[in-house]
């Protein structure tokens, strides 16, 4: 290759993407120091992978599509889920410390819509931290990666040819360098920041769909965004989480009054697929009967040993889950929309690839499965890697980009809190509406600042699916469309008037 491999983002699938694309050269840019700032750090169920003696890809295959709610890839499924083993036995194998039985077996724990245990953890809720020390040892080792420590991506490289040539990025004194690269992979997370309660790093505003936009790439599925349903409730900011692998324990979800709601909501109780007990949760809340994880009986005493995580966060706020329930509310969580990729991460924009949980692959569908995304970095990580690897050599004549602009703190904070309020667990037109009115106004205040544009995708992906299926609740349009589509859209799209304008002006 003439140019680097340039990588944008450094958790779980920027990592795993750096050290498979060896030998060629990778430049790796972080965004923050390495190790902060990224979600996989945070994540603390595990991975998701066939790796039971009662397993089998084909049923994690089917427990993925079943959990989509109609729009999972059953192609892409079953990629996953085929390569789902390898991939963590790959990742053991560099140091990620998997908990493993006397017998030699591996230590699974059964998460919300899975047939059976499948998700390798690590002392219960330490898996995000223990993957990501493991990958930073091996990319610090690896002579093919040079880390560009503190670098953030402002914007996209057009290719004069057509395409991308690499990215305008900033350093940590703030100057601005352009990245010429023969191809560039997008891996900065998820659209999470953009609400006021996440369980997400805030600064996750879904950069990578603007960026990828504003080069022609489709953006796929913005409106469905997953909501946890027990992020510790305790006002922070991001919320804490308390990993699903407690209810997966025997903790059950109660009133202030000690009853246990979810049994009367669906059939699964506690185990239902996250959205269905997001809205149970969240209709607790509004109800004013309160929602509580009760792990008392289920961990108890063992709490600081068995989920050190949740335990330090609960202490943190005042509350010991030993002895007392620990208050919930659903937290923006995961985006299963974004950049439209096919199996390899590519975008269809020469040189431009995603993965991780900027792009959409086609198996999340309106809907993720319990712990399949650490598993979606790895896998199609990997595969984008290979395909980039196979690719043909590229010469790219850089064109200009432009820094974009930026979006004051508290126009900010208000747009987090007007997403939060309508384009959260449960939505409707009206809301929709007055949220697609205040981007305007900010917009027009200052500019198409890339929070703004990220937030007009999701708004008007979630007015135009006039249903409701899977993340996506809508008041007004309670029940699920016969057969399930996707939202596709460009740039152009969320600004309708300026594209007849300029079709006008080449006419």
């Amino acid at each position: 290759m003439t140019h680097p491999i340039l990588i944008v983002g450094a958790g779980i699938a920027g990592l795993w993407t750096a050290l498979k694309a060896a030998p060629h050269p990778v430049v790796l840019l972080t965004g923050s120091t390495l190790g902060d700032g990224s979600s996989t750090g945070w994540a603390q169920g595990g991975v998701a992978a066939a790796l039971g003696p009662d397993d089998s890809a084909a049923l994690h295959a089917r427990d993925t599509v079943m959990a989509g709610a109609g729009l999972v890839d059953e192609t892409a499924a079953m990629v996953l889920a085929s390569a789902g083993a390898s991939e963590v036995r790959a990742l053991y194998d560099i140091g990620a410390g998997f908990e493993r039985k006397k017998t030699g077996g591996w230590s699974l724990s059964r998460e919300a819509a899975h047939s059976v245990a499948r998700v390798a953890r690590m002392k219960g809720d330490q898996a995000g931290a223990g993957i990501l020390a493991a990958l930073i040892t091996a990319v610090r080792e690896a002579d093919h990666i040079e880390i560009r420590d503190g670098w953030r991506a402002e914007a996209l490289l057009p290719d004069q040819a057509r395409g991308c040539a690499g990215v305008l990025a900033r350093d940590p004194e703030g100057r601005l360098h352009p990245i010429e690269a023969s191809h560039t992979v997008l891996a900065t997370g998820s659209i999470g920041g953009l609400y006021a309660v996440t369980t997400t790093p805030w600064t996750s505003q879904g950069q990578a769909m603007v960026m990828a936009a504003q080069l022609g790439a489709v953006i796929r599925d913005p409106e469905f965004v997953q909501f946890h349903p027990t992020a510790i409730d305790i006002g922070r900011d991001p919320a804490p989480l308390a990993t699903e692998a407690l209810r997966g324990e025997g903790a059950v979800l109660i009133d202030r009054n000690g009853h246990r709601f979810m049994p009367d909501v669906h059939e699964l109780a506690e185990l239902a697929p996250r959205d269905v007990v997001a809205r149970a949760v969240h209709a607790q809340n509004l109800s004013g009967a309160g929602a509580y994880l009760d792990a008392r009986e289920a961990v108890g005493a063992a709490f600081p040993d068995h989920f050190p995580a949740v335990f330090a966060a609960c202490m943190s706020g005042g509350v010991d889950p030993r002895t007392d329930p620990i208050p919930v509310a659903p937290a923006a969580h995961y985006h299963m929309g974004g950049v439209e990729t096919d199996l390899d991460g590519f975008t269809g924009v020469p040189g431009l690839w995603a993965v991780g949980e900027c792009a959409s692959t086609g198996v999340h569908g309106a809907n993720r499965l319990a712990s399949n995304s650490l598993l979606e970095g790895l896998v199609f990580g990997h595969r984008a890697a290979d395909a980039i690897r196979r690719a043909p050599s590229r010469t790219v004549k850089t064109g200009e980009a432009k820094t974009p602009p930026a979006l004051p703190h508290s126009a900010l904070q208000t747009l987090r809190a007007n997403i939060s309020a309508h384009a959260g667990v449960i939505r409707d037109a009206e809301g929709l509406s007055a949220l697609s009115t205040l981007i305007h106004a900010l917009e027009a205040e200052h500019g198409a600042a890339p929070a703004l544009v990220a937030a007009r995708f999701l708004t008007q992906g979630a007015l135009a699916r006039e249903e409701s299926r899977g993340g996506h609740s809508r008041t007004d349009f309670p029940h699920t469309a016969p057969r399930g589509g996707h939202t596709r859209l460009k740039l152009a799209d969320l600004y309708p008037a300026q594209a007849k304008l300029r079709q006008a002006g080449a006419a």
